[in-house]
């Protein structure tokens, strides 16, 4: 007689949320390389398969998670139309790296999920929207901003790991207390200097190619 299953402990019927959420957990506590899709259906409690109804392969999954990790970014709007267009995207850059730095390799996931294009650049949203009168300088200054801060998140990330390995060399040594509270602060002069050009005459609208 073949017993009908009534009585055994199923797993719990799990949503995208539920699988975003232990994705970015899993994130968090053991970085990139080790996040993998059969680690995350055991976080579940779930078959690998089971991953498959939600995210088609572990690529649509890191865009999921990209888009929980850049979603604060733009959740105010606008800035306020009376803010110079360098200036909100002065404020807009803080906000990116605040949130990249907030997860384990958070700069290199977005990374990769915005070269493929499967998430938008949360500058692109807000600066489109709160310029709508400024021709082309919105999305090139939140091109030249979104790259600028992923590529410098990216790096502190790793040199960040990498001394906590003992592999970095003395000079790139950068430990959480240099992110945090670094004196100067050299992503912030850096930043202003990008973002300040954005409110020069010359940078309202880029000359065409001859």
């Amino acid at each position: 007689m073949v017993a009908d299953g009534s009585n055994s402990p199923r797993a719990p019927r799990r949503s995208k949320t539920d699988v975003v959420n232990a994705a970015l957990a899993l994130l968090d506590r053991v970085g990139l390389p080790d996040l993998s899709m059969r680690r995350l259906a055991d976080e579940l409690g779930v078959q690998p398969s089971a991953l498959y109804w939600h995210v088609e392969n572990k690529q649509e999954l890191l865009a999921a998670v990209s888009a929980r990790i850049l979603a604060p970014v733009a959740a105010g709007g606008a800035l306020g139309a009376a803010l110079p267009l360098g200036e909100a995207a002065r404020l807009l850059g803080e906000r990116l790296h605040d949130r990249l730095l907030a997860h384990r390799d958070g700069a290199e996931v977005v990374s990769s999920s915005l070269a493929l294009g499967l998430v938008p650049s949360p500058l692109h949203l807000v600066l489109a929207e709160g310029y709508p009168d400024a021709g082309h300088a919105p999305q090139v200054v939140a091109d030249a901003v979104t790259h600028f801060v992923v590529g410098y998140t990216f790096h502190e990330q790793q040199r960040t790991a990498a001394d906590a390995f003992g592999v970095a060399a003395r000079t790139a040594a950068l430990t959480p207390a240099d992110v945090t509270r670094p004196s100067p602060d050299p992503f912030a002069a850096a930043l202003a200097l990008i973002t300040a050009a954005a409110d020069l005459p010359a940078a309202s609208e880029p000359s065409a190619r001859r």
